[in-house]
């Protein structure tokens, strides 16, 4: 048995969390920053930093309350220390140090990416278990992972340029949704065609897996910038709809097609835009003619939170993997 604290402060969410045996959730804190950054279309990394040293303590302190133990109960304090926003990811850190030297409980670092991996660990239906293919994507990273154990990963395949969440909050933002423009787009869709613009779909040569999503950003651009110039009014629903089944198009079929060559019975789904309806519902379905089991979390577990990070941490307590007093934050942190 292990009970965990995960401390998540890499961009714009303060959040603390405490998770028993690398499954139960006890509390869950998420002091998000959407509304303050809503006004700039998107993260403003100094603002957020400042309000991660605000929010850390209480947020914290919320965590261990509403789970009802104290300090002194924890096996262990899990921290992101990449990647992410430098100045943001210090706050966790500086905090989840203080707290490990002034009680003597173990630290983890936790790469991000392996968070949102775990995720998928958090009591469910479906009991995963390695090996598997997870597609982590969010608006930071767009990753095909083989999880060959709950520590161990293989990377197939990865964006070559934007990753697909960021293109939602760029194709929103041009569109006139505002932020952030994943759960806007995808509101929208439900009202539009997608089949009303054919939106480009990158597919490598060979057996590459990789994505390219400035492709289809810039098209949609252009098609707004076309109509503006004529006059003629923006399908809104239309274009959102249609963007969003040109991207989980590529997403559904690369991540299928990584399972089908590892001979994966399973494909679990990973990051912010794991919440995303159509990405579900499609993958649920292409892969279920593979005869491939589809999980994903809950939406809560989807955006960052620190749940996902004591779940990744409770799996390194089980391997001693601790870290030292010299831990920093590492912004450009690569999955392996």
């Amino acid at each position: 048995m292990s009970i965990i604290l995960g401390i998540e402060t890499s961009c714009d969410e303060t959040a603390a969390a405490v998770v028993r045996d690398g499954a139960e959730v006890l509390s869950n804190v998420i002091s998000s920053q959407i509304d303050i950054h809503r006004i700039y279309g998107g993260v403003v990394p100094e603002i957020a930093s400042r309000h991660h040293l605000d929010l850390i303590i209480q947020v914290v302190d919320e965590a261990l309350a509403t789970a009802g133990v104290k300090l002194n109960d924890l096996d262990a304090i899990a921290v992101t220390y990449g990647p992410g926003l430098v100045g943001a990811l210090l706050v966790g850190i500086s905090a989840a140090k203080g707290l490990s030297w002034a009680s003597g409980i173990p630290l983890i670092g936790v790469n991000h990416i392996e968070g949102h991996i775990a995720a998928n660990y958090i009591s469910s239906d479906i009991r995963l278990a390695p090996p598997y293919i997870c597609l982590v994507v969010s608006g930071g990273h767009s990753h095909i992972v083989k999880v060959l154990d709950f520590d161990k990963f293989e990377v197939l395949g990865r964006t070559r340029d934007d990753a697909a969440g960021e293109a939602f909050d760029k194709v929103a933002r041009t569109i006139g949704l505002g932020y952030p423009g994943g759960p806007l787009i995808d509101k929208a869709a439900q009202s539009g065609n997608s089949s009303a613009i054919q939106f480009p779909r990158v597919k490598f040569e060979g057996d590459c897996l990789d994505f390219s999503f400035s492709g289809v950003k810039t098209a949609v651009i252009n098609y707004i910038h076309n109509l503006e110039q004529k006059g003629e009014a923006i399908p809104v629903s239309d274009v959102a709809a249609s963007f969003q089944k040109a991207v989980v198009d590529v997403l559904t079929d690369n991540t299928i097609s990584a399972a089908i060559r590892t001979c994966s019975s399973d494909i679990a789904i990973a990051g912010g835009v794991a919440s995303n309806s159509l990405l579900r519902s499609e993958m649920t379905r292409k892969a279920g003619l593979k005869g491939i089991r589809v999980s994903y979390p809950a939406p809560v577990y989807c955006t960052d939170n620190a749940a996902m990070i004591a779940v990744a941490g409770h799996y390194k307590f089980l391997r001693r993997e601790v870290a030292g007093s010299d831990l920093n934050a590492v912004p450009g942190l690569k999955l392996f």
